[in-house]
């Protein structure tokens, strides 16, 4: 570990200073390098999913799958951020003194960041291209059901670097997968610039617990769909059903349905019809006296499930869907579905979270959706970004201050 680091450190000024052109060549090589091992990659990451089949779960094994189309949508992911405008270098305040000393406020790479993440191999090729071309090194250390999907997958990238020149120790997968190297890459101070765990709330409190590096909380998703009193149903099923069912293992899922207790009575057995056989329900025991289903215990309104279950509790009003929101959330993304203006301004202004719908499903959250490329990850704090954390979150800036002799 301390080489790798050691190695990364040495690399920043190279990767820092390279030109958009370089960056940009060197991420089409990537992208090239990607498709060129696609066997090796398929390969490896047959060997993860035989190892893991009898210690996840399906959607879980879903998120390890690697397809050619999927390692083509990888490669096309980092295509589309060589695209991308170069954060780097960006002026992003300026003002002259009266006195005429000039002072600009400039973006500039993080330097080192490293991202720990769990089993899913295409974040692999999505960080590496989102630090390169935000001019930073990156250490990637995943989890262990995917090791040999990523392992393979970062030496592509590696491959992809050298060939336009640029050091491979841009890139860097950690090779030991034991809690041992999570802590050392949490505590590494004067190496690491910035952590980014990106996984299950377990991770993600490790890390805000025991790092002593500057870290960004991500990913953890308890998401809310409130179904108002004028919302259309037809819309409402819809939403629903995409934000449940379309990939229920993600943190833009919907785990919680809220719906107006004056509606309950008609939409509830609506909804069982649509999505009874794909998806448990948790409910309250007003919704419980409506369609059949598992009582919610306490916990359930708390809980990201990552699978086909959803906790369903009514509501008297938007406000009290606010407060239940405001209460339960991790800040990810919340939706209303309604006709109605007042509602969607009290819901709108009311919930606290990085992205707030109205009328769409929680689904978008997601840095390609929102044209970022693809994402480093979703944060779900306040201080430095918020949400899905594209080319600029990846950036800090420093002043660069102009004089002709000036003394104070």
């Amino acid at each position: 570990m301390k080489e790798m680091l050691t190695a990364a450190k040495a690399a920043k000024l190279q990767i820092s200073q390279l030109t958009s052109a370089q960056k940009n060549a060197a991420l089409e090589a990537m992208a090239d390098a990607l498709l060129a091992s696609s066997a090796d990659i398929l390969a490896a990451n047959a060997l993860d999913l035989q190892a893991a089949k009898d210690t996840i779960s399906p959607v879980m094994l879903d998120r390890l799958c690697l397809t050619p189309e999927r390692i083509a949508g990888m490669a096309k992911g980092i295509r589309e951020v060589a695209q991308l405008p170069d954060p780097v270098g960006k002026l992003l305040d300026e003002h002259i003194r009266a006195d005429g000393l000039q002072i600009r406020k400039v973006s500039v790479p993080m330097g080192v960041i490293a991202i720990i993440y769990e089993s899913r191999p295409n974040v692999t090729s999505d960080a590496a291209a989102l630090a390169l071309k935000s001019g930073n090194v990156c250490v990637l250390r995943g989890g262990k059901e995917a090791f040999r999907s990523a392992n393979t997958i970062v030496n592509a990238l590696r491959d992809g670097l050298a060939s336009v020149g640029i050091t491979r120790d841009a890139v860097h997968l950690v090779q030991d997968t034991s809690r041992a190297s999570a802590t050392a890459l949490m505590t590494a101070n004067g190496y690491i610039d910035l952590l980014i765990p990106r996984g299950g709330a377990g991770l993600i409190n490790a890390c805000l617990q025991q790092a002593t590096v500057p870290c960004i909380a991500t990913g953890t998703g308890i998401c809310h769909v409130y179904v108002e009193k004028t919302a259309d149903f037809d819309m409402a099923l819809s939403i629903i059903e995409n934000a449940k069912t379309s990939r229920p293992s993600v943190c833009n899922a919907e785990e919680v349905l809220l719906v107006d207790k004056d509606i309950a009575a008609d939409f509830l057995p609506m909804l069982h019809t649509r999505l009874s056989d794909r998806v448990e329900f948790r409910l309250d025991e007003t919704a419980q006296g409506i369609i059949p289903g598992t009582p919610a215990g306490e916990a359930d309104f708390d809980t990201e499930f990552l699978d086909y279950i959803l906790a369903v509790k009514c509501v008297d009003s938007v406000e009290e869907a606010v407060a239940h929101i405001c209460a339960h959330s991790t800040g990810h993304s919340e939706a209303i579905v309604t006709a109605s203006e007042e509602a969607k301004r009290i819901f709108t202004a009311g919930v606290d979270s990085a992205a707030v719908y109205v009328n769409a499903s929680t689904r978008f959250t997601d840095g390609g959706e929102f044209g970022l490329g693809c994402e480093m990850g979703i944060s779900t704090q306040k201080l430095h970004a918020r949400g899905p954390m594209g080319l600029m979150e990846l950036t800090a800036y420093k002043y660069i201050i102009t004089g002709n002799g000036h003394i104070r």
